[in-house]
């Protein structure tokens, strides 16, 4: 097995989603979207909020992305709230739903609107159960695709009302990335 360090995963050619992004910011916007999303028979998914720096601010999800092959939606909660189709969508058990380290992201956006989690896929505990060593979203893109992601939109403002080109790249890439992590672990099978 590889061995990843950060001096390796800096020397990759950086990773980022080359398709159609859609800001997701009306609630016409949404109902498009999810007529398409809803024919898909996977996604990828992540979510990001607001970052704190002083203990005891809190801030809720701001920012669900889902992402094909082809398309990443993101879908900006503060606008369009979190609708009956994004629940239909998340409690839907035919539809995969991809992320790493999901579990945290479900509990959070849970705390948005109650729902009922329903197929999903944490790809960090496949990777577990596959005894690969890396479970982290950068170092299983190294990993499987000998890529690297940026994270230097992290800890922007997912509140913005306009999000920025870097940004809306990095969500995208964000959800994006988890469709060909899986098709890396299902090589390993």
């Amino acid at each position: 097995m590889k061995a990843i360090t950060k001096e390796t995963i800096r020397e990759l050619p950086l990773l980022q989603f080359s398709g159609r992004i859609h800001v997701v910011d009306t609630a016409e916007k949404s109902t498009k979207a999810f007529a398409k999303l809803k024919e898909e028979d996977r996604l990828g998914f992540d979510t990001e909020k607001k970052p704190t720096f002083v203990k005891g601010d809190y801030n809720h999800t701001a920012l669900v992305q889902l992402s094909t092959p082809t398309d990443a939606y993101l879908f900006q909660l503060k606008k369009i709230g979190f609708s009956k189709e994004l629940k239909v969508l998340l409690e839907n058990d035919t539809i995969q739903k991809l992320g790493v380290s999901i579990t945290d992201d479900l509990k959070e956006l849970n705390k948005v609107s109650p729902f009922a989690p329903a197929g999903f896929i944490d790809l960090a505990q496949s990777a577990k159960e596959n005894d690969v060593p890396y479970y982290g979203l950068r170092n299983l893109t190294a990993f499987f695709l000998d890529r690297r992601l940026s994270k230097g939109q992290q800890v922007s403002n997912w509140e913005n009302s306009t999000l920025t080109q870097p940004q809306q790249l990095y969500a995208a890439t964000d959800a994006w990335v988890a469709l060909k992590i899986h098709d890396g672990m299902l090589k390993l099978k």
